[in-house]
């Protein structure tokens, strides 16, 4: 059993090498994906843009409140006494009308929260187009039986282009379970926040609980999504299907997954520690004077840890940004890859679609290419 178990282990990484090297085959005829990372980042800061102005107008949507002030000399106090907006800024005798806050109505405090969940999914769906798109632009370059002359020019354009055109249901579908668990985790937290005042262990073990199980929830939801919207790329199905479909394969390979999954994080961990650290060394050089050439155009910080840490965490969110285009390659690539060992044989009626150089790593070879020979 354990020689077993090591050699699917053996397998596996030799699997997961072919899709790193298939992903990094597939960035020349997908190069514009590598700064796809900007458009959903527009996208965020355009959601975050209309949800602050919805916000804004609702707050500021209720009933104006309006209260007497209190000017004697040395007290300046509001009274309970109420005054109309007519007397704004209005003395009468030591009292001036003033302006306290807006009060706002019950529904209006629904549709704040309307529009926070509207946010949660946008964010959500924002996601979801992407990896979409990408897994469209990649899943072309596997399936394209002459490589890169079948592989269409402008494969990530195409890719969103057949999202936004036949695939924005699944999305929004995929995007609204994950919203449903985030709102009940949020949800959660807030009973928790109330409670933290009453001292029960049985309640409080009952939330760890709780939020426990639906974090793992979202997690496995997100892992489910980004499968099934490879699915739907390569397909072209509804989410159910593609979910379903996805789950399926990925159990007849488990060992397979999880090696890759590993794998392709500690290469990905290790890409961002080193930009990180290619990005923070010369800024500690600098902002900590050891520069000398520098040094008379620098102003002299008394915290000068405080840009450096700002300047690495920001390296760190953009790299993460960027690598995850290198992360749906592999994913997709991988789930590509199993489809076509499963689904065919090498034969004329059934070649492989994997590029040469997968097939020389597996030891597979289409019949046709050995008829040619």
């Amino acid at each position: 059993l354990f020689s077993c178990f090591c050699s699917s282990l053996a397998k596996a990484y030799r699997d997961c090498h072919c899709s790193n090297q298939g992903s990094q085959q597939s960035g020349g005829p997908h190069a514009l994906s590598t700064i796809f990372p900007i458009l959903p980042y527009l996208l965020h800061l355009l959601l975050f843009a209309f949800w602050g102005s919805v916000a804004v107008y609702l707050a500021s949507s209720g009933t104006a409140e309006f209260k007497y002030m209190n000017m004697t000399h040395g007290n300046n106090s509001l009274t309970t006494q109420s005054c109309s907006a007519q007397d704004f800024n209005k003395t009468l005798s030591h009292l001036r009308c003033q302006f306290t806050q807006y009060v706002a109505n019950q529904h209006l405090s629904r549709l704040q929260i309307y529009n926070f969940i509207g946010l949660i999914w946008g964010m959500f769906f924002i996601v979801g187009l992407g990896q979409v798109a990408l897994a469209a632009a990649f899943a072309s370059y596997y399936w394209a039986f002459r490589k890169p002359q079948d592989v269409p020019f402008f494969a990530v354009l195409h890719g969103l282009w057949i999202t936004v055109r036949y695939h924005l249901g699944s999305v929004a579908f995929g995007s609204l379970i994950l919203t449903i668990v985030r709102v009940i985790r949020i949800v959660l937290e807030y009973i928790d926040e109330k409670l933290k005042k009453y001292d029960n262990e049985f309640t409080k073990c009952l939330l760890r609980c709780c939020k426990c199980c639906f974090w793992c929830l979202e997690k496995f939801l997100k892992f489910l999504n980004k499968n099934a919207y490879i699915m739907i790329a390569i397909y072209g199905k509804n989410f159910c299907t593609s979910a379903k479909e996805a789950f399926k394969l990925l159990m007849r390979n488990v060992v397979r997954v999880v090696v890759l999954d590993k794998v392709t994080d500690l290469l990905l961990l290790v890409g961002k520690l080193v930009i990180v650290g290619i990005v923070a060394v010369p800024t500690f050089l600098v902002f900590s004077r050891k520069v000398d050439a520098l040094n008379n155009h620098l102003p002299e910080l008394n915290y000068y840890m405080l840009p450096i840490l700002t300047i690495s965490v920001g390296a760190y969110i953009i790299a993460s940004s960027f690598f995850s285009v290198y992360s749906m390659a592999v994913d997709t690539l991988f789930l590509c890859f199993l489809e076509d060992c499963e689904r065919h044989d090498g034969s004329e009626e059934k070649p492989y679609y994997m590029s040469k150089e997968l097939m020389k790593i597996l030891g597979k070879q289409n019949r046709l290419q050995e008829a040619d020979k």
